[in-house]
C-alpha cells in the first residue's frame, strides 16, 4: 500500500458481469508464486447462484485454500504472511453486511439512523481490512463488480446498495497500490488523479550555508572543520579508481554491520537530504506528521510529493520533549529528529518507540547522532516495526561537500527505495567514506571528536546561561538554540560580525530565536560577549 513500509500490497480489480475480472484475478494469484487463499462469503440464496458458486470453485486449482467468512481482516491474518489472498467478491460481502445490519426491509426506505450505522460499519470493516493488509507481508486482490454502471436502481434498498458499493470501492481504490478495470477481457489500469504539484514554502528550503555574509564568523553551519588526514589519504588513493562505476556493496555491508543489521536493511545515500526526498516520493503517505521545530527538508519533500501534512509542535516549556499522544492516530508517516535540530533535545528511545505501529512509517532523522556518546541510535533497533533511521556522516567528520549518509529500515522498504532512484547515485569517494567511518576502527576517533565538542558545548552553555535575559536549552550535538527577549536576534548578532543560523525558518520559532554552532573557545567567548551586549541594551 502506498504509505506502508512495503509489507502488504493491495490490488483492486473492477468489472461487470462476465467481464473477465475473475480470470485476471486467478492468473495474478497463480503467477504470484505464493500460497493462495480464496476468501468468499458462505451465502447461497438460490439454485442458479449456487451453480455459479460451484463453477467458480471448480475453476480454482486444487491446491488453493478457501476461507468462507465475512471477516475480511481476520481472513488476511488467518492466511498469514507470505500468502496471496483473493477476496471473491466485495459485492456479496457488502450485500450480506448490509442485510445483517437490517437495512433491507421490503420496499421501504431504510431508516436514516440505521442506514448511517450500517455505512459506518462498512467503513470500519474495510479500514480494519486494509490495516491488516498493511501489517503483513501479503498480497491481496479484491474483486468487485460495477453495479453503479448499470441502469438506475429501482427500489430504495437497491439504491442504498449501489450507493454504499460506490463508496466502498472508492475507499478500497484510495488504499490500493493498483486498481484495474476489466472490460471485455481487456485490462485498463486506473491511475490516481494527477493534481498540480503544490508550492513549497521557500523558507523550508533555507539552510545555514546561505546565511553567512562575507567577513562574518560562521556560526550558522553546524559542520566540523574537516575530515581526518587518514581519510583524506583514503580519498587520494580512491581517486585513482574513479574510472570504475561506484559499487556500494562494501559500504552497505559496513554501515549495516555497525548497527547489527544485514546489508539488505541499509542503503547508502547522497546525504541525508536525498533520503528524505526519496522516502517522500516512494511512500507518498496520506497524512504525514512532521514534528517541529526541526530540519525542514523532510516537509519540503513531502509537500512536493503531494502529501497532506500536519505539524506537531514541540513545547519549549517542556524543554522541547516530544509527547507521543500529540501525534494524530491517522498519521501513516511520522518524521522527527533525534537529536533534534535546532532544539538539541534528545527524546528517549522509548518515546519514539511508542510511535511505531503496523501500517505507519516513523522516519527518525539521526543526522547528529554521531555526536552522542553511544552513536548507534535507533538505527540499531530492528524490533520496531516501520522505523527508518536516516544517518549523516557529514556533520562530525566535516564532509558536507561530499554528501555522505545512509539509512536503515525494513528490507522490503529498502528494496523499494533502491529500485526507485537513479543508478550510481552515491559516488565512489562518498562510499569510501561510509565504509571507513562506520568501521570499528573509526570508533575511537569518533568518540574523541564527540567528546571534544561536548566539552566546548558544556562551557558555552554555562556562559550563555549567565547572560541576563537570554534563554538557553540543553543540547547534545554541536549547536545550541537560544532565545532573546528582543526581536531580530540574528540581525543584532550580525552587527558584531557573527552569523548565526536564522531560526524563523523553522516552523514554530520566530526571530527572537537563533541557532549557534559550537566553535573554539575564543569564538564562543566572542559570541557570549556580543549576546551580553545585546541583552543589556548596549548594542543595536
Amino acid at each position: 500500500m502506498t504509505s506502508s513500509t512495503g509489507a502488504g500490497r493491495l490490488t483492486l480489480v473492477l468489472g461487470g458481469q462476465k467481464s473477465g475480472k475473475s480470470g485476471l484475478a486467478a492468473r495474478r494469484a497463480e503467477a504470484s508464486g505464493r500460497p493462495v487463499v480464496v476468501v468468499t462469503p458462505a451465502v447461497v440464496r438460490d439454485e442458479e447462484f449456487e451453480a455459479r458458486v460451484e463453477r467458480h470453485r471448480a475453476d480454482r486449482p486444487a491446491h488453493w485454500r478457501t476461507l468462507e467468512t465475512f471477516d475480511l481482516a481476520a481472513a488476511v491474518r488467518d492466511a498469514g504472511a507470505g500468502s496471496f489472498v483473493l477476496v471473491d467478491a466485495l459485492d456479496t460481502w457488502l450485500a450480506e453486511t448490509l442485510e445483517s445490519a437490517g437495512v433491507f426491509v421490503g420496499d421501504q426506505v431504510p431508516d436514516t439512523e440505521l442506514r448511517a450505522a450500517a455505512e459506518d460499519g462498512v467503513v470500519a470493516a474495510l479500514g480494519a481490512f486494509t490495516a491488516a493488509v498493511t501489517a503483513l507481508d501479503v498480497e491481496v486482490l479484491v474483486i468487485a463488480g460495477q453495479p453503479g454502471l448499470g441502469v438506475h436502481a429501482g427500489g430504495p434498498g437497491a439504491r442504498l446498495y449501489v450507493d454504499v458499493h460506490g463508496r466502498a470501492v472508492q475507499a478500497l481504490s484510495a488504499a490500493a497500490d493498483e486498481a484495474l478495470l476489466v472490460i471485455g477481457g481487456r485490462v485498463v489500469r486506473l491511475d490516481p488523479e494527477v493534481t498540480p504539484e503544490p508550492a513549497v514554502d521557500p523558507l523550508l528550503r533555507e539552510h545555514g550555508d546561505t546565511q553567512v555574509p562575507p567577513g562574518a564568523v560562521d556560526l550558522a553551519v553546524n559542520v566540523q572543520p574537516g575530515p581526518p588526514s587518514w581519510l583524506a589519504d583514503r580519498f587520494a588513493a580512491g581517486a585513482r579508481d574513479l574510472a570504475a562505476y561506484p559499487d556500494d556493496h562494501a559500504a552497505r555491508a559496513a554501515a549495516a554491520a555497525r548497527h547489527g543489521r544485514p546489508p539488505e536493511e541499509c542503503l547508502p545515500v547522497d546525504g541525508a537530504a536525498e533520503a528524505f526526498w526519496l522516502l517522500a516520493q516512494v511512500l507518498r503517505p496520506r497524512l504525514a506528521a512532521c514534528v517541529h521545530p526541526s530540519f525542514t527538508e523532510p516537509e519540503a519533500a513531502l509537500r512536493a510529493a503531494g502529501s497532506s501534512i500536519t505539524r506537531v509542535q514541540r513545547d519549549p516549556e517542556r524543554d522541547w520533549r516530544l509527547t507521543p499522544s500529540s501525534i494524530p492516530d491517522e498519521a501513516d508517516l511520522v518524521v522527527l529528529g533525534r537529536p533534534d535540530n535546532p532544539t538539541g533535545v534528545l527524546d528517549p528511545a522509548e518515546t519514539v518507540a511508542a510511535l511505531a505501529r503496523p501500517g505507519r512509517t516513523v522516519v527518525v532523522d539521526e543526522a547528529f547522532a554521531e555526536f552522542l556518546d553511544d552513536a548507534r541510535g535507533l538505527a540499531s533497533r530492528r524490533d520496531l516495526p516501520g522505523v527508518v533511521a536516516v544517518r549523516s556522516l557529514t556533520k562530525l567528520w566535516g564532509l558536507a561537500g561530499l554528501r555522505v549518509g545512509y539509512l536503515t529500515g525494513p528490507a522490503p522498504l529498502i528494496a523499494r527505495l533502491g529500485a526507485a532512484r537513479q543508478p550510481w547515485s552515491v559516488n565512489t569517494l562518498a562510499l569510501t567514506a561510509i565504509e571507513a567511518l562506520t568501521a570499528p576502527a573509526a570508533e575511537n576517533e569518533r568518540r574523541a571528536r564527540a567528546h571534544a565538542v561536548a566539552a566546548l558545548r558544556t562551557d558555552l552553555l554555562g556562559a550563555l546561561r549567565a547572560v541576563p535575559g537570554l534563554r538557553v536549552w540543553d543540547a547534545c550535538a554541536n549547536f545550541v538554540l537560544i532565545r532573546s527577549e528582543r526581536p531580530g536576534l540574528r540581525d543584532r548578532l550580525l552587527h558584531h560580525d557573527l552569523a548565526a543560523r536564522r531560526a524563523d525558518t523553522f516552523p514554530g520559532l520566530d526571530d527572537r530565536y537563533a541557532r549557534v554552532a559550537v566553535r573554539d573557545r575564543d569564538t564562543n567567548a566572542r559570541l557570549v560577549a556580543a549576546l551580553r551586549a545585546i541583552e543589556e541594551g548596549g548594542s543595536a
